[in-house]
């Protein structure tokens, strides 16, 4: 059995009404739990976005010569960052936090780190069903891979 110096909110982070909603539940479960709280926005290049088209001038369009991803983790850092602020007023200083960039989808990574006894994944849940359509619902696949209790919240539930 964990206790509660194990537990761990994995929590995945959006600008979206709901995700948003997600990280301000995490934020105070983790404090109700004393609780460390896990932020992940996870990355993937995507060919239509980053090196497709747009780049016909170039004699060889599809050759990356280099590639670390640190402009995208970056980016997704900052959007963890906005995220802190707008739902929490800033990352909680009271609160052990963690924040993950890793590269893949969305669903996966959460999977992926909530491994561990004790953990629980924290997702928003978005009423749009032609972005669903599109890119799949990550909330539907925690629900249906994880491992562990995956709490989904919806900007409504506030």
């Amino acid at each position: 059995m964990s206790t509660t110096s194990e537990q761990r909110l994995i929590v995945g982070i959006d600008d979206s009404p709901s995700g948003l909603a997600a990280l301000r539940w995490a934020v105070s479960q983790a404090r109700s739990r004393q609780a460390q709280l896990v932020a992940v926005r996870s990355w993937a290049l995507g060919l239509p976005r980053h090196g497709g088209l747009h780049h016909r001038h170039l004699a060889h369009p599809r050759v990356v010569l280099f590639f670390n991803g640190a402009e995208q983790r970056d980016a997704s850092a900052k959007l963890v960052r906005d995220a802190f602020r707008i739902a929490a007023g800033d990352q909680p200083r009271d609160l052990s936090v963690t924040v993950r960039t890793p590269e893949g989808d969305p669903g996966a990574a959460l999977i992926s780190i909530a491994a561990r006894d004790g953990d629980m994944i924290v997702v928003g849940h978005r009423h749009a069903p032609s972005w669903r359509a599109h890119r799949g619902s990550v909330s539907r696949y925690c629900r249906l891979h994880a491992a562990c209790p995956v709490v989904v919240v919806s900007a409504d539930q506030e």
